[in-house]
């Protein structure tokens, strides 16, 4: 489940939809009815995963983290020259640029994160179901497939967006994608990507931007709940969900390592077309 958690974090093929898959497709029946309660050890060993998953982010990004606080300090240092206000202008032409990225990242996680503390769980309630994970998981291939077909219709000389000089409006279009992945079987990356090649950034650029914007998200989910581990919800996973964690974190940097890469010259079709096939496969066993 470690290793099924932190690869699928970071495919765009739904972390929390294979996480109720799984276990279905293995016979788990009492961890899949679980899954939709409100206290459930099952939901506090799926939150260590998170963690792990996170953890195994930032040390992949951690260069990048370290540029972007630094970058903070920088542009405090600067707006105490020019005005507190200049601190959240970023049309300040002395804005630092590592500053204005992270500025970005946090405009962009806010939307799932107000919206997330309310619908979470209920969605939860609702969804947290077999048949209704492989019906998302293929709602999530056609996103995939049409995101790259749009992207393929934009022509080739249509304009491009970089990091450096996206947009808060897109880099907001982009986070508030991430409120789709609440539903099992939407992928956090997969949407969050699709929606900055909508804005106009290349595959390499839209999958740093979802892999950063994705980490406080689920490292602060993660932290959000983790105490109920050490309740009595924890009382027998605790070993578990480290061993799960720490195969989590691996498996999501190796992952990370491999999309970075991947992304430079590839696309999301094959992933989507994995998400159609699965997902329909799964319909037919559990329907």
């Amino acid at each position: 489940m470690g290793l099924v958690q932190g690869i699928t974090e970071l495919f765009p093929v739904s972390s929390l939809g294979h996480g109720i898959l799984l276990p279905g497709l293995l016979g788990w029946h009492n961890l899949v009815s679980s899954q939709s309660q409100a206290q459930s050890f099952f939901l506090v060993f799926l939150v260590g995963l998170h963690v792990g998953t996170a953890v195994g982010l930032i040390v992949f990004y951690r260069a990048t983290w370290r540029r972007l606080f630094q970058g903070m300090l920088r542009q405090v240092r600067t707006s105490r020259e020019e005005g507190a206000s200049s601190l959240w202008r970023l049309s300040n032409s002395h804005m630092d640029r590592d500053y204005r990225l992270l500025y970005l990242l946090v405009l962009g996680s806010i939307p799932v994160a107000v919206v997330g503390l309310v619908l979470e769980k209920p969605l939860r309630e609702l969804f947290a179901k077999p048949l209704a994970a492989a019906v998302f998981l293929v709602i999530n291939g056609v996103i995939l497939l049409v995101g790259e077909r749009m992207r393929s219709h934009r022509g080739r000389h249509a304009r491009y967006e970089r990091l450096d000089t996206l947009t808060p409006r897109s880099a907001l279009a982009v986070g508030s994608a991430q409120i789709f992945a609440l539903l099992a079987g939407i992928s956090r990356s997969g949407v969050t990507m699709v929606a900055g090649l909508t804005r106009g950034l290349d595959h390499e650029d839209a999958a740093n931007f979802s892999f950063l914007l994705a980490t406080p998200v689920i490292l602060l989910a993660g932290l959000y709940k983790l105490p109920s581990l050490l309740g009595p919800l924890g009382d027998g996973v605790r070993t578990q969900t480290l061993v799960g964690a720490l195969c989590a974190g691996v498996a999501a940097y190796i992952a990370v390592r491999f999309l970075t890469r991947w992304f430079t010259t590839k696309t999301l079709t094959p992933f989507g077309i994995y998400c159609l096939v699965a997902g329909l496969a799964c319909v037919v066993r559990f329907a």
